[in-house]
């Protein structure tokens, strides 16, 4: 797709004698919001390492902007505009909120930006402005999660990259952050969502893609795959 931001074709990855991506295609339109989905193991966290320049494919095109990333690395590809939020959030435990924050714009020089995007995160994360001198270690899970959200933020990326999102916060917290997701969203951010929770991830995104055991095997508008019969039966409870 030639107006896509993100387009992946033929993607494989393995890692330790597994074959953990097996030949995935799917692309990210400017200002979309589309979810991966698929239960653990599934192979979806390994493509997104894949694509922030964590894990060497063994073959197949990632293009970004229209520019290949086979050869550019991870730190370089945060300076082009992909952020990601890891899975189990990774934060700098030993540093406050305020200094994690700045640790998200450590690629950046334009200190005056740096600030105003300092305030614009603590008012799209209040609870962070209550913990700004706290230690990041001490944060409840919800709070290192919005944390790590806000710090990819501090990049200022074109596409951010979440995976697993909601995997061990209470219902409440998990809901407060997907209000979040949505809010960046609408402001015309792209965003790759991996997700477990799929029928969460399928309410947020306009489209999504299924993947099972490597490979895609589904993928559709969200509305769509939330209706279909094999989403229901294998991960809806339907």
């Amino acid at each position: 797709m030639s107006d896509a931001l993100l387009e992946v074709r033929g993607l494989q990855v393995g890692y330790g004698g597994i074959h953990a991506v097996k030949g995935i295609d799917f692309h990210v339109a400017p200002g979309e919001l589309v979810a991966l989905i698929g239960s653990n193991g599934a192979g979806k966290t390994t493509a997104l390492k894949s694509l922030a320049g964590l894990i060497a494919p063994a073959a197949g095109h990632i293009h970004y902007d229209g520019k290949s990333l086979t050869k550019i690395p991870a730190h370089l590809r945060v300076s082009l505009g992909i952020a990601l939020v890891p899975e189990g959030r990774g934060v700098f435990a030993r540093l406050s909120v305020a200094e994690n924050l700045l640790m998200g714009a450590y690629s950046r020089c334009d200190q005056y930006e740096i600030d105003e995007d300092l305030a614009r995160m603590y008012t799209l994360f209040p609870r962070l402005v209550e913990r700004r001198d706290q230690l990041s270690g001490t944060l409840s899970g919800g709070e290192q999660q919005m944390l790590a959200m806000a710090r990819a933020l501090m990049s200022r990326p074109r596409l951010l990259m979440l995976d697993e999102p909601s995997m061990g916060l209470a219902p409440l917290m998990v809901k407060k952050i997907f209000e979040t997701i949505q809010q960046v969203a609408s402001q015309g951010m792209s965003i790759l969502l991996v997700e477990q929770n799929a029928r969460l991830a399928l309410q947020v995104a306009t489209r999504g893609y299924v993947m099972e055991g490597g490979a895609i095997t589904l993928s559709g508008v969200s509305s769509e795959l939330l209706g279909s019969d094999a989403v229901q039966r294998a991960y809806l409870g339907g």
